[in-house]
């Protein structure tokens, strides 16, 4: 108790009191400097220091124009750049069409013959149109509810509620099965050579991404068309996939349905015929 008592009633250092009795008995008051060398020390110091600030400030103006000069050089080189990118792209667009039309116009040289026009559907070189079926498939509602709407951007929810790649597939394969003459997805036909794939969680069909709902049209018998796909194993997995994972779907027969050519067909392997015409 004692030294707790000690150390209470003598809370500061004897040596600091001696100290600060000392410069008080002096006439020491700690605050601005007596003397005159002092007083030309603080002034000298104070004058450095606004020189330093003086001096960087004025850097700083002079380089200001400069930064903002390559600022605007980059964006105009950026702009350049993109300009001719898209260009380039358009003129990419051009050739395509040029090359699908001199496809169509070589598939025509026959004389327009049947096997010709059946060629062509089939290939997906030509457009077509006629009766047959529109298949919507979208992600669930849970998918959406998030991320502004976008499926894309959401989480948190089971990857299960999204329509996957190997989904929209087995849903093409399907109305190939149920006897669809052309099928597109999203505006985009598809042919004996298109690819289903996936990017993350996006699907590419011809390495061409696609936005949820997905829009099948199939030309066919629209009725026969229907019923033969929804009666299909295809047709009763995207069923499965409707009611367990809340994937949304609707199937309708249309009267007329239009489907572009494919923007380009690759010819894998060719051989020059060498069947002779009978007299």
């Amino acid at each position: 108790m004692s030294l707790i008592t000690n150390v209470m009633d003598h809370s500061l250092d004897d040596g600091y009191a001696e100290a600060a009795a000392r410069r008080k008995a002096q006439g020491e008051s700690g605050g601005m400097p007596k003397t005159l060398r002092a007083k030309l020390g603080l002034a000298a110091g104070l004058v450095l220091a606004a020189l330093v600030v003086t001096v960087g400030a004025a850097q700083a103006r002079v380089a200001a124009p400069v930064v903002a000069k390559e600022r605007q050089e980059l964006i105009d080189r950026i702009d350049r750049e993109t300009s001719a990118a898209d260009k380039l792209e358009g003129d990419v667009d051009k050739l395509r069409d040029d090359v699908s039309e001199r496809q169509r116009a070589a598939l025509k040289k026959s004389g327009g013959s049947g096997q010709a026009d059946l060629a062509g559907v089939l290939s997906g070189a030509t457009a077509v149109h006629g009766p047959g079926v529109k298949l919507v498939v979208n992600d669930a509602k849970e998918a959406t509810s998030g991320g502004d709407g976008n499926p894309r951007e959401t989480s948190g929810f089971s990857d299960t509620g999204r329509v996957r790649d190997r989904d929209m597939q087995r849903v093409v394969n399907g109305l190939w099965a149920s006897g669809a003459e052309a099928v597109s997805i999203n505006g985009q036909r598809l042919t004996a050579l298109s690819a289903i794939r996936a990017a993350g969680d996006a699907i590419l069909v011809d390495n061409k991404p696609l936005v949820p709902p997905y829009t099948v049209l199939a030309v066919g018998d629209g009725k026969k068309l229907s019923t033969r796909f929804q009666n299909s194993a295809d047709g009763l997995y995207l069923h499965a996939l409707e009611q367990n994972y809340g994937i949304r779907t609707g199937i309708s027969t249309e009267s007329d349905v239009r489907l572009p050519a494919a923007p380009s067909v690759i010819v894998r392997t060719a051989q020059p015929s060498t069947e002779k015409g009978t007299s």
